[in-house]
């Protein structure tokens, strides 16, 4: 294995070299290699979702091509390598597990989790240190996906106390948001709609937080079903012969119940 990290290595050193490497390779910096590193994280997750394991293989090989990239350039430019990303995260996953390798113990998974949250928190307040965070909620990446961000914000708000204690007002608050909405909407404001949208999506996650759902996959999937519900009608209005635009809604709906039933089957 550690051939083969030392092979990968010095082919993006290879790659990267001025005279003798690739002239695509050689003008890439940490900003311009951004897109191609959300596009490889995605194709990872399309893979193991389509559980195309082989294709898992390929793709976590193109995800890994993009640290070495970034280390690569990092370690041009003096600052740090490969092997002190390695250390850095192998340091941080001991420190992290300390019932593995320390002698804590915890007796539930709400006390790991509450201990590995205090870690987390530690870490946060050693960087602080050195870059001052006026906010608990400093530190949260600002290029998230949208859902994940507003997760992992309610997550650091309610480890400070700001949070409902269980679901039921919750819903309570999704319904008033909702007629909030629908108030917007009649005003004809778009400004004022697209704010209120805003916040039941932001309530709305905070529901799938109360209720242990991952907003972000939970969409995801619904997505997917979606599609997979769509093309069902597709293939209906196909197998007539017609396209989609010559069916009334009322009809399409017809098919959309239908296809919720034969894809429960």
């Amino acid at each position: 294995m550690l051939k083969n990290t030392q092979k990968l290595l010095a082919i993006m050193a290879q790659l990267r070299d001025p005279d003798h490497g690739c002239a695509w390779d050689v003008k890439q910096d940490f900003t311009s290699l951004i897109p191609y590193l959300i596009e490889e994280s995605y194709e990872v997750i399309d893979a193991i979702e389509r559980n195309d394991l082989d294709d898992l293989r390929s793709e976590l090989g193109d995800l890994l091509l993009q640290v070495v990239f970034h280390a690569q350039i990092a370690d041009e430019r003096g600052l740090f390598n490969f092997e002190q990303i390695a250390e850095s995260i192998s340091d941080k996953l001991i420190r992290r597990h300390p019932h593995v390798f320390a002698d804590a113990i915890f007796n539930s998974d709400e006390e790991r989790h509450q201990a590995w949250e205090q870690i987390k928190a530690n870490e946060r307040q050693s960087k602080s240190s050195a870059t001052p965070q006026d906010s608990v909620l400093s530190g949260v990446a600002r290029n998230l996906p949208a859902l994940l961000e507003c997760e992992k914000i309610q997550d650091r708000a309610a480890q400070h106390g700001f949070d409902w204690p269980d679901a039921p007002p919750v819903f309570d608050k999704v319904l008033e948001e909702l007629e909030e909405v629908k108030e917007a909407w009649l005003s004809g404001d778009q400004a004022h709609i697209q704010e209120e949208i805003g916040d039941l999506l932001l309530v709305a996650v905070n529901l799938a937080r109360h209720m242990k759902v991952n907003p972000e996959l939970a969409l995801k999937q619904s997505t997917q079903k979606f599609i997979t519900r769509f093309r069902y009608i597709e293939d209906q209005v196909a197998a007539s012969e017609r396209k989609l635009t010559d069916c009334e809604l009322t009809e399409l709906d017809e098919f959309w119940n239908a296809a919720k039933l034969a894809l429960k089957k």
